[in-house]
């Protein structure tokens, strides 16, 4: 039998990816060291994967890193079975920390995804799905953002993602049996409908919607909103924000294209397509969660641009994928996962 490796798959979106993928049939191997999610979220996967597929999803604790680890999970499908695919989710996410702490990143996503190659290439797996990021464009020259635009990132997270997408075409120049998706996310928000799984950050949340559901919930008692001069209608910055949902179905696709498909590798936005300002934002959540959330206008945050959209068109051409999941959707399902979090990942 043949199975899918999915690094990183405690987390935000590697977790929703599994739940998706189990549920429609696959087998799935999953590893993760636990860096930036937590041992709990294992039993909400397994709740939300049907009782009779259950046996079809494997868990190992470890570091793509260690090479010992990384064996561990190819082996971990016993005799007879093989690791046919891998989604490669790890790695270290936060923009604002990966200038604090270059080489941490450089050492988490780059010689994490090199010892993962390795790995693949002991045993014989030569198709990938990577999760890559919008931050390599960096301030967009054109929106929406094409594939074919410039590559420019201005942190050492979006950097990394350079060079491991750097990587996997030189493998695929070396050897054309590589089959490579490489997926440019751009805001992945919301949370499982049930709201049992969600985003999980470690310390200090520094994406929009964990801060906006901190302030709703009475955590913080205001937003900071960066920038209120933008040449945006209300003149507050405007992002693509696409459901986790979304997004994972958007790896199920690339991995059914890429399964059925010999091609070079592909580079794909997945994104909406449409742009929210922070204040939409913060007013779609005032009415998911029925709370006012008070907010402060500050100064812009260097590196920050004022309109960051997908175009999206390749990867519904080629993947017959598209967003279904409004703003109003993704602000009720991250407020419905903020508000029971704490409690589920404390039992």
């Amino acid at each position: 039998m043949e199975w899918i490796l999915c690094t990183g798959g405690a987390g935000f979106i590697g977790s929703h990816t599994i739940v998706s993928l189990v549920n429609s049939g696959r087998l799935v191997v999953c590893i993760d060291n636990y860096s930036n999610s937590s041992k709990q979220v294992i039993g909400r996967i397994k709740y939300l994967i049907d009782a009779d597929k259950r046996d079809n999803l494997i868990f190992v604790e470890g570091d793509i890193r260690n090479r010992g680890d990384i064996d561990k999970a190819f082996e971990s499908v016993g005799q007879g079975n093989s690791v046919a695919s891998v989604i490669h989710f790890a790695g270290l996410k936060s923009v604002g920390e990966s200038v604090d702490y270059p080489l941490k990143y450089w050492d988490v996503n780059v010689k994490g995804t090199l010892e993962l190659l390795n790995a693949m290439l002991r045993y014989g797996c030569k198709s990938i799905v990577f999760s890559s990021s919008a931050t390599i464009y960096g301030i967009p020259e054109h929106v929406p953002v094409l594939e074919t635009a410039k590559i420019c990132p201005i942190s050492p997270y979006g950097k990394t993602k350079v060079a491991i997408e750097d990587m996997l075409a030189d493998i695929y120049k070396s050897d054309s049996l590589w089959r490579i998706v490489i997926l440019r996310y751009f805001n992945p928000v919301g949370a499982h409908k049930s709201g049992l799984i969600g985003e999980y950050p470690k310390g200090r949340p520094n994406n929009l919607f964990p801060l906006v559901g901190d302030v709703a919930a009475g955590l913080s008692s205001r937003l900071k909103i960066f920038g209120g001069d933008w040449p945006t209608p209300d003149g507050t910055g405007i992002r693509d924000y696409i459901h986790v949902m979304d997004l994972a179905e958007g790896h199920k696709s690339a991995l059914e294209f890429m399964e059925k498909n010999k091609t070079k590798p592909l580079f794909l936005n997945l994104g909406s397509g449409q742009g929210h300002s922070v204040l939409e934002v913060i007013h779609a959540y005032e009415k998911a969660s029925m709370n006012t959330i008070e907010y402060d206008i500050v100064e812009r945050r260097k590196g920050d641009a004022a309109i960051s959209i997908a175009d999206p068109s390749q990867a519904k051409l080629l993947l017959n994928w598209q967003t279904h999941y409004t703003l109003l959707d993704m602000c009720q399902d991250s407020w419905k996962w903020h508000c029971q979090k704490a409690n589920l990942l404390e039992n």
